[in-house]
């Protein structure tokens, strides 16, 4: 058991940052240790979770050759040399295909398999994150996140060390709290080996997001709830639990433990401050839930069956072994806020200005006079000049505006129909009127950056970050660098995807 006193000696080794990149003395998987609560498995691609550690935390492969690079801190127990992954990526697209478990137990997350629900790919396995979809910085020096679009899963079926049964286990999460939504299931922890339903209280993991199937919070949501299977728990009981509040920091810490007829649900702000406890009692009443029937498999951003529509950002996490202490977790959240997470920027080599007024000119061979444009509510591209008509010249000309979604990425609204935005729907580009609904605004937000081929920019959509804007067939998609689609060929993908700004013809 930790005591007071190492408790407090923690706290202070924590906010003892050091040079060259090494964040904390005490990393939060030390901290666990000294609670005699080891990690089990410690996965991030932002930071390493020991303060010895030094290995890999997470694999890319980029879209141009498929070869692929591992990513490590710049020191031991420092952040992920991002300079190496935007090197190595330079001119194509990357994936995350693995995050390493940093506990030397193997416990690494791949991309997750056909399970219950079946993936998108014709594999039926889930999508792979983005490489640059979550930029962040820690104390100044950039990273990047897991940003999870729906769709998107990775897990471990075969976990060494991870409770079963109803042995004790912690976890925490940091996760963006600004990015959910209410499909199933955007959790980190503990599941099914088969990513199949086997019964209630086969699980038990973090969730974020604002289902209000199962149970639910204060307020709207967001919440920080438990998925115990086949119910998100907020409480003791199914339904309501008015003690755990609706979440609106930008990063937020989500602690989730169980033991032998008692959980625990914590939460707080990852950039301030300390955790509350939202609720800590009995296991809920109905039958499968206590004894509980933990299966050990390791599962981040879906449901233990492999459901896949929810979305979210997974920045760090850990499981351990046992039932940490509230102290122990007290002195992990104050590693995590000395760790000092803030937004970096999503954008790159663009200089688009709020209220101006542009066009987009393709580069492929052979397409150099078409331009991005409306027919109707379809987004393709034509061929303009100075002699066309005005009113083919007003559906070439977009008015640059502040993303609906996300303001450090941009929308683009119709030139000769105001109120309505580019956005993407069942992957393809259409013009829609704005509804103010938070999918379409997520729909209608999309980030500029350094273009694929060096001409001009090119634009990746906020919600699904691996696809971006190509012209195939003179119809604009949002297209990934290979994939189920026709138009997410690998052929001449770096052309179709890059555009020319100019001044709006009108």
């Amino acid at each position: 058991m930790l005591s007071r006193p190492s408790i407090e000696r923690a706290w202070v080794f924590t906010l003892g940052l050091l040079a060259g990149g090494s964040l904390v003395a005490a990393a939060p998987c030390d901290i666990y240790a000294s609670g005699n609560t080891p990690c089990i498995a410690a996965h991030s691609t932002t930071r390493a979770l020991y303060s010895a550690f030094s290995g890999a935390l997470y694999q890319v492969k980029r879209g141009s050759d498929g070869t692929t690079t591992s990513i490590s801190p710049l020191t031991a127990g420092g952040v992920a040399n991002a300079a190496a992954q935007d090197t190595f990526c330079a001119g194509t697209t990357c994936l995350i295909t693995i995050i390493y478990d940093q506990s030397g137990r193997g416990n690494h997350l791949t991309q997750a398999p056909p399970g219950g629900f079946k993936g998108p790919e014709a594999s039926g396995y889930d999508n792979l994150a983005s490489a640059i979809g979550a930029p962040v910085t820690l104390n100044g020096k950039k990273a990047y996140g897991v940003f999870m679009s729906p769709g998107t899963g990775y897990s471990n079926n075969a976990a060494s060390g991870t409770a079963t049964g109803d042995e004790a286990e912690g976890m925490y999460a940091v996760i963006d709290g600004t990015h959910y939504n209410g499909a199933c299931c955007f959790d980190y922890g503990n599941a099914e080996i088969s990513s199949t339903d086997t019964g209630n209280g086969h699980m038990e993991a973090i969730y974020f997001g604002d289902n209000t199937g199962w149970g639910s919070g204060a307020g709207s949501g967001p919440w920080i709830m438990a998925d115990l299977e086949n119910g998100l728990f907020s409480g003791q009981g199914s339904a309501n639990n008015a003690g755990d509040p609706s979440i609106s920091d930008r990063f937020v810490s989500a602690v989730l433990k169980g033991g032998a007829n008692k959980w625990a649900i914590r939460g707080g702000n990852a950039a301030s401050g300390k955790l509350s406890t939202y609720y800590s009692g009995a296991r809920p009443t109905a039958s499968g839930y206590n004894p509980m029937s933990k299966e050990g498999a390791i599962i981040l951003g879906i449901g233990g069956d492999n459901s896949n529509g929810a979305q979210g950002t997974f920045y760090e996490g850990v499981m351990t072994s046992g039932y940490p202490t509230d102290a122990t977790e007290d002195a992990v959240q104050a590693n995590i806020v000395a760790a000092k997470y803030a937004v970096a920027s999503l954008t790159s080599g663009t200089a688009l200005t709020v209220g101006s007024s542009i066009s987009l000119r393709a580069t492929t061979s052979g397409y150099t006079t078409r331009y991005i444009s409306h027919t109707g509510s379809t987004i393709d591209t034509q061929v303009v000049t100075s002699s066309s008509t005005t009113a083919l010249k007003q559906q070439a000309s977009w008015t640059v505006r502040t993303g609906l979604a996300n303001s450090g990425c941009f929308s683009f609204e119709s030139k000769d129909t105001a109120g309505s935005y580019i956005r993407h729907s069942d992957f393809g580009l259409v013009l829609g009127a704005s509804d103010g609904t938070k999918l379409f605004n997520e729909d209608a937000t999309f980030c500029p950056q350094t273009s694929l081929n060096g001409q001009g920019i090119s634009i990746r959509s906020w919600s699904y970050p691996t696809r971006f804007f190509r012209h195939y067939t003179n119809t604009l998609y949002i297209a990934s660098n290979g994939g189920v689609h026709t138009f997410d060929a690998t052929a001449s993908f770096n052309d179709d995807v890059s555009w020319v700004v100019s001044t709006g013809f009108a």
